[in-house]
């Protein structure tokens, strides 16, 4: 029997959809690989003028495409240079602990801006963020999805499978292609662009009996970011020395 007009055009919308439906699911997911990421966090501060040109290097990563899926960087403004002429916009007393919590972990003093750490250790960025990085083998697998929950918030689920009963999981919700006309303080009268800026930092997680994070996460975000510029990076730390065992960046998808 062949088919109404109107069944037709039910059946063609189905297969649309599902076609649709199946294209767009791996969209936002990604999945870490075989090798150990490399995490490169910068502490940085408007405030400073002699961190420009690392914010400018760390902007760089973008062009980069051997670094592509190697190197996760994240930019951590922190809040003590905000006495000194100049509120950074994009400081946060929870980046500055984060800083001297990781110089404790790695039995360090040392503390400064532009202070760039490399897998957990300070690095005073020569050559390549790969070099000396080799084949790590990664000390945890790391799933996830992003999808827009609503307007203003962004959920983020997946899972991290730990080789280590001592690593946590942490999310941070980065934004790129920012600007700022600072107007006081050391660099009064530029413009400072950028890149990987974090927004929100979310951890420690911590694994179950069996080794597992299971991730269900929302971030709030505000009216002003910029959704297209928005992406989540999730990464792998072990609690005792700061270690960096397996690193993962997903851009927001776009509808």
């Amino acid at each position: 029997m062949i088919p109404d007009q109107a069944t037709r055009l039910l059946i063609a919308g189905l297969l649309l959809a599902s076609s649709h439906a199946a294209l767009a699911a791996p969209g936002c997911s990604a999945q870490s690989g075989t090798q150990r990421a490399v995490l490169l966090e910068l502490y940085t501060s408007e405030g400073c003028s002699s961190c420009p040109p690392a914010d400018r290097r760390m902007s760089g990563i973008k062009t980069q495409t051997e670094l592509a899926g190697r190197v996760v960087p994240l930019a951590f403004h922190v809040d003590y240079w905000d006495r000194l002429g100049w509120v950074d916009r994009f400081a946060s007393p929870q980046y500055t602990q984060r800083q001297y919590a990781m110089a404790s972990l790695a039995n360090s003093r040392l503390v400064y801006t532009p202070q760039f750490l490399k897998n957990g250790r300070d690095w005073r960025g020569g050559g390549s963020p790969l070099d000396g990085a080799g084949k790590a083998a990664p000390g945890a697998t790391i799933a996830i999805t992003l999808s827009p929950a609503a307007a203003n918030s962004l959920t983020v689920d997946g899972t991290v499978e730990l080789a280590s009963a001592t690593a946590d999981t942490w999310l941070a919700l980065y934004e790129n292609n920012l600007e700022s006309h600072v107007r006081n303080g050391e660099n009064a009268g530029e413009t400072l662009r950028h890149d990987y800026v974090v927004r929100r930092l979310i951890g420690p997680l911590t694994p179950d009996a069996t080794g597992r994070v299971v991730l269900h996460q929302q971030f709030k975000l505000d009216a002003g970011w910029k959704r297209a510029d928005l992406g989540v990076a999730a990464f792998v730390q072990n609690r005792i020395n700061g270690e960096i065992l397996q690193a993962l960046q997903r851009p927001l998808c776009q509808s």
